[in-house]
């Protein structure tokens, strides 16, 4: 067995490369990782070795060309730390997480490739270059200058230790976040306790208490965010209490799971690296490569957008105080949810929860997202029954383009697990590339709770709306067609990634979407229009709320990495620091909590967002503007779906996304549609 060739180091047998996870264990991991590194250190060195003037082939597409075998073995182990991270995996990730730092860095600071690479830079204009290769010299040199390419020996040992120090750190926050969130899953003894779930919840509450051998109880795990979907429905009180008490605690307790030190450490050496990379802070530095361009216009558009939403916020407490006063309670953070729903009850005649037998989740995918595609793109999905995912739960769709030819693979990951980390995500197995070949092969990881075998799993509209969305991810990844790998998919600017998403969730009310596939579990009818004409007109409902949760993450996230490197290095309460952050900007009402707390903030501690959470709405400024195109030139139709892949997902990373955008919209997006659509004008 010891003898057995590693599956990983094999050339790709399988349809579009999809790894061969079957036959991968643990343990051929870091031997594959190794030879990789070696591997491509061995083709960096032999570009830089050249005795001949540096040429856009002999360099730009030489290193192009390098790093196949490691991309290939990165994207299959990190598909599986997040989706499947078991302990073994964990680690795996931990071992690695230097090392991969340090081979980044000796190939982003490899002073004789920059030299290379900015000589090709300076004869640019003078070079016979299509645009994607003009743009693959401009984008290699920007990059390994702000990476530090133009520092001295000294200078780039030390970002090397801070870089392989920070990847530790991420991923240990990473890790206890984790553990925190399963270790604070909710035990509850009594169905009683849990009054107001659907059969399918309390099924799947009493589905992952057996699992962790609590028989006859009932666990309700945790989600990433503060709130929990439960808590609009719980009519229990101290249940509501218990839940949102749990997640606001995760990773803040004095136990070997506690972040703040880390994210301390993190902040500060952030901050160290900025400033040795030349910039007052790492939000300044992060920012520079970016559409926003710097923190001031971060924090301008945050404050322009953070008083109306707060105004909103207590108007809609004041109306949900009105109810509680019935019930002789004050509203607080636990309450908001269950109380929102009794308003829009009241306001719209609408119960949310009640919609979820329209909301099957095999046919919101087929018949909804999968749908929604077919019209707009012309392409087909079709399940692949003979293809293994990294995991039995995970499902394998074939994509082919409207004129049958093959386009990729679409993994789909729906259920929430012990070993899963928490949210919603798209990622890349295969990247799409002309110069080596490929095809693409994503993945969409959810977490939606399990039920009982043989019990239909039933979605609430958030989780409808999380599909869609992740699914725009998606079809970023699978319609980008690029020629050179460092341009595949998603591999935007990070505050454009997130507009393609969010622009397909606005399928899931369209008229043909939703007649396709909300109907009801038993009878097959469709949902009623009465009731769609409700969830139209309540649609700027608690957007007050909505938009603080939000804006209050995005301000945290920015007050971190504003921090100067005299100011992260002070000892920091996390607590104090956060709260007087929320205070300045005005987001510090307690029964609206922050969507992340920094302690459990996964996506700027341990995800690529630092410094970039504030894209979510960044983006939007360009969905909502897109939304409005749509419909002002017809709405679904394949005209509109070919305009929108090919003038800017197809694009992918190969060019300026702003330039792509008024390519596709005829100007630069406004902000009015995005401040109608969240209620914060007037």
């Amino acid at each position: 067995m010891t003898d057995a060739p590693n599956p990983l180091l094999s050339s790709p047998a399988l349809p579009y490369d999809l790894p061969p996870y079957g036959s991968i264990r643990s343990e051929h991991y870091l031997p594959a990782f190794h030879e990789a590194f070696a591997t491509q250190r061995a083709e960096v060195d032999a570009i830089t070795a050249q005795t001949e003037p540096a040429t856009f082939e002999n360099t730009l597409v030489a290193l192009e060309r390098s790093g196949e075998l490691l991309g290939r073995v990165s994207r299959t182990f990190y598909t599986v730390t997040g989706a499947d991270g078991t302990p073994a995996i964990q680690a795996i990730e931990e071992q690695l997480a230097p090392l991969m730092s340090a081979h980044r860095d000796a190939i982003q600071l490899d002073a004789a490739l920059f030299a290379r690479i900015a000589a090709v830079h300076d004869q640019l204009d003078h070079l016979d270059l299509d645009a994607e290769s003009r743009y693959l010299v401009e984008r290699h040199h920007r990059e390994m200058a702000l990476a530090g390419a133009g520092l001295d020996a000294a200078q780039k040992q030390r970002l090397t230790d801070l870089n392989q120090r920070l990847s530790v750190l991420t991923t240990t926050f990473e890790k206890n976040l984790l553990a925190d969130t399963n270790d604070l899953a909710v035990v509850f003894d009594d169905a009683a306790e849990l009054d107001g779930l659907s059969d399918g919840e309390l099924s799947a509450a009493a589905q992952a208490a057996t699992s962790r051998g609590l028989d006859g109880r009932y666990v309700v795990t945790l989600t990433l965010y503060t709130g929990h979907p439960y808590l609009s429905s719980l009519t229990n009180r101290e249940s509501r209490r218990r839940l949102l008490e749990a997640s606001r605690s995760r990773a803040a307790r004095d136990n070997a799971n506690d972040n703040r030190p880390v994210l301390r450490e993190i902040v500060r050496l952030r901050a160290e690296r900025a400033t040795l990379l030349g910039y007052p802070s790492h939000a300044a530095a992060v920012l520079a490569d970016q559409t926003a361009g710097s923190p001031d216009a971060v924090e301008s558009l945050l404050r322009r957008l953070a008083a109306p939403a707060a105004a909103n916020a207590r108007d809609e407490q004041a109306a949900l105080q009105r109810i509680a006063d019935a019930d002789g309670i004050r509203i607080e953070a636990h309450d908001w949810a269950f109380y929102t729903e009794k308003v829009r009850a009241e306001k719209y005649d609408l119960d949310r929860a009640a919609l979820r037998p329209w909301f099957e989740a095999e046919r919101v995918l087929r018949d909804g997202v999968f749908f929604a595609a077919e019209q707009l793109y012309g392409i087909r999905v079709t399940e692949r029954h003979d293809l293994q995912g990294y995991h039995p739960e995970v499902r394998v769709f074939e994509v082919h383009n409207a004129d049958g030819s093959e386009l990729g693979l679409f993994l789909l990951d729906l259920y929430t697990r012990d070993t899963k980390r928490g949210g919603a995500w798209m990622n890349a197995i295969v990247t799409q590339s002309a110069l080596r070949g490929t095809a693409p092969v994503v993945v969409n990881n959810l977490n939606v709770n399990k039920p009982a075998p043989g019990t239909p799993t039933l979605l609430t509209l958030d989780e409808v709306t999380t599909l869609f969305h992740e699914f725009g991810h998606a079809l970023h990844g699978l319609f980008a067609t690029v020629t050179y790998p460092h341009f595949a998919g998603t591999a935007v600017y990070r505050d454009f990634v997130e507009f393609p998403s969010q622009v397909n969730e606005m399928w899931i009310l369209w008229p043909e979407i939703l007649a396709n596939y909300a109907r009801h579990i038993d009878t097959d009818e469709q949902l009623p229009a009465d009731v769609v004409d409700r969830l139209h007109a309540s649609e700027a409902f608690n957007q007050g709320f909505a938009t603080s949760e939000y804006l209050a993450a995005s301000w945290i996230d920015q007050a971190w990495h504003t921090l100067s490197l005299d100011e992260a290095s002070a000892d920091i309460d996390v607590a104090a620091f956060q709260a007087a952050a929320l205070a300045d900007i005005g987001l510090d009402d307690p029964a609206v909590p922050t969507r992340y707390a920094s302690t459990y903030f996964a996506h700027v501690f341990s995800g690529g967002y630092s410094a970039g959470y504030y894209s979510y709405i960044w983006s939007e400024v360009l969905d909502a503007d897109t939304v409005e195109w749509f419909g002002e030139n017809g709405g679904l139709t394949r005209e509109n779906g070919d305009r929108f892949r090919h003038r800017l997902l197809g694009v992918g990373g190969s060019g300026d996304p702003l330039a792509a955008y008024r390519d596709f919209r005829g100007r630069d997006a406004e902000i009015q549609p995005l401040l109608e659509r969240r209620g914060l004008v007037g």
